[in-house]
Formats: structure tokens, sequence, C-alpha cells
């Protein structure tokens, strides 16, 4: 009987004491040299396979004391798959927590205002933190896929930075991004002054994507709005070179010859009046805002003068005069 009861403390000491150990190696920081450590756990893994999976990738940690820790916590089933970042000083109860709730690693894209929808899918697909999952699909079947119903994806995506975790589909991307437009563009149409020259919020958006190329001035872009609205008010050609170079695509090499300015293409606002089809560029919220807050001016020209910023002109005259002094040096 005596035995039996130093056999049963005995258990009890070993217990307590690699309960204690247990608690003690859980609070220690998981030690890795150099960058965060990053790692992945496929969907669909339980616990085994979760701790095989950290562990393969080089993770220096004991995966039986993860394993027992995990159960020990009652954490077995709560584990979500994902790519995620060890970062300096985490514990292995902090990565416990961080995977239960899945603060899975942060990547980023960057969405450039101005850019086209090329140069956005190229930005896209060129990504390695995505998982590729549009890259056999037309225009036209991507939009399908994020829920609309246009059938030009030109200015229809909203340049920004946007984040996601290591691994999410490109379609998250493109949803996002046209989610974003979507609601600018409409917040902006229900408030919108009804003299401007939009019937649609469309055509306001094409206005938009139009001031994004003609400027990189922030503190121009209503003025640059106020030209163009006046010529579409007075039924004049908007006569913008962005406009031309978007209808020439891979045939523009940098420079705007005289024939390219005379060849007809729905794009050129050089021969045809009004607004071109469809947007020429992904507007920001700078050139939206400017699409329907034009500045107060009676102006129809501008000229650039060579510094980053343009001289404004009521009439032709007086914008034949900035022509020769800015462009001409006469």
């Amino acid at each position: 009987m005596a035995f039996i009861k130093k056999l049963i403390l005995a258990i009890i000491i070993l217990v307590l004491a690699f309960v204690a150990s247990l608690v003690f190696w859980a609070q220690q920081p998981i030690v890795t040299q150099g960058d965060p450590f990053q790692f992945s756990i496929k969907p669909g893994s339980g616990l085994n396979s979760a701790v095989q999976q950290i562990t393969s990738e080089g993770m220096p940690m004991n995966p039986i004391m993860f394993n027992l820790l995990v159960r020990a916590t009652f954490k077995t089933t709560k584990l979500k798959a994902g790519s995620y970042e060890l970062k300096a000083g985490t514990t292995p109860m902090h990565l416990i927590a961080q995977l239960v709730r899945g603060e899975y690693a942060q990547e980023s894209l960057s969405i450039i205002e101005g850019w086209t929808f090329k140069q956005m899918r190229q930005a896209i697909a060129q990504n390695p933190a995505l998982r590729h999952d549009t890259a056999n699909l037309s225009d036209e079947e991507l939009l399908k896929k994020i829920g609309s119903d246009s059938q030009f994806a030109e200015g229809l995506f909203f340049p920004d930075t946007y984040l996601f975790a290591k691994g999410a589909k490109e379609l998250q991307i493109y949803k996002q991004a046209h989610a974003a437009l979507t609601k600018h563009l409409m917040d902006a149409w229900r408030t919108h002054d009804s003299s401007l020259p939009y019937k649609t919020p469309y055509e306001a958006l094409i206005m938009a994507s139009i001031i994004e190329k003609e400027t990189g001035q922030k503190s121009e872009r209503d003025m640059i709005a106020a030209v163009f609205i006046n010529r579409l008010k007075r039924g004049m050609m908007l006569q913008t070179d962005p406009t031309v170079i978007y209808g020439m695509a891979d045939k523009f090499h940098g420079n705007i010859r005289k024939r390219d300015l005379e060849t007809d293409t729905p794009y050129n606002t050089y021969v045809r009046t009004g607004l071109p089809p469809t947007p020429i560029s992904l507007p920001g919220i700078a050139s939206l805002t400017a699409a329907f807050a034009p500045a107060k001016s009676d102006a129809l020209y501008f000229v650039a003068r060579g510094n980053g910023t343009s001289e404004f002109s009521t009439n032709l005259s007086d914008h034949n005069r900035a022509v020769n002094k800015f462009q001409r040096k006469e």
C-alpha cells in the first residue's frame, strides 16, 4: 500500500513538473534567425498535420511540446489555415493565439492613379504573393466574375493600396477595387450638380479619367475639369492628347504626330466631339472630385508652362500667346 502511495505521489510530481516545464516553455520567445519567419497551414489540416507543416518549414520549435500545448489549451480544432509570419519575441502561447485568430501575414499591392486597366492586370499577375486565378480570363470574363455587367473594364477599379493575406486569390483584389470605385462614384453622383454635362455616372467617370491623365498637379485638377466641362457645354471638341494616345494603343511610341491627331478613332477628341466612349485610365479620388466639383472659371484652354503647372486662358488669342511663350519660347 505504501508503495502504491509513493508511486502515485511520484506520478503526481512528474506530472506537475512536466506541466511546469510546459508552462515555462510556452512563455519563452521562439528564436528565429534574421527576417520574420514565414509559414503556411493548408486548408483542411488537422492539428498533427498543421504542426508537421509548421516545423517542416524550419520553425525552430519542439513539435511535441507545441502539439501538447495546443491540446492543453483546448484549441485543437480552432487553428485556422493560411499564411503567417512569426515576428521576433513571439512565444508558443502567442503563436497559438495568432493561429486561432487567423492573424495572417499581410501582403500589399498598390494600384497607381492613372494606370490603365492593362497595367493593373500586369501588376496583379506579377505579384508573387497572390494566387493567380484570373490569368486565363478575358477582361469580359473577369468583369462577370466580379458581378459587373459592364462590357469595358477600363476605369472601373479604384487605385489604392490593398492589403491581403499571402496566397489570396487575385479575384479578391479585383472585387475590392471595383467595389471601392463604385462606392466613390455613386456617392458623388447622388449629390452632384445637375448643371454638369453628364447624363450618367459613367460619363463623369470618363471625365475623371481624362483629368487624371492631363495633370499630375492635384491643385490644378479642378481647373482642368472646368476647361473640359466648359468645352462640353459649348459643343467644342475636347482636343486632349491622352485620349488620342489611348486610342492609338500599341501604335504610340512616345510622340504624337500631326497625322495621329488627324486619324479618326473613337478616342480622338480632335476629330470627334463629346466624351470618348470609355474611360482612358483608373482615376483617383482627386480626379473624381474634380469631375464633380470643377473650378468656377470660364477657361477654355490650357498649356503646360514647363514647370509642371499650366497656363489657363478664356479665349483663343490669349491661349496662342501662352503657347508661343511657354511652348515655342517666342
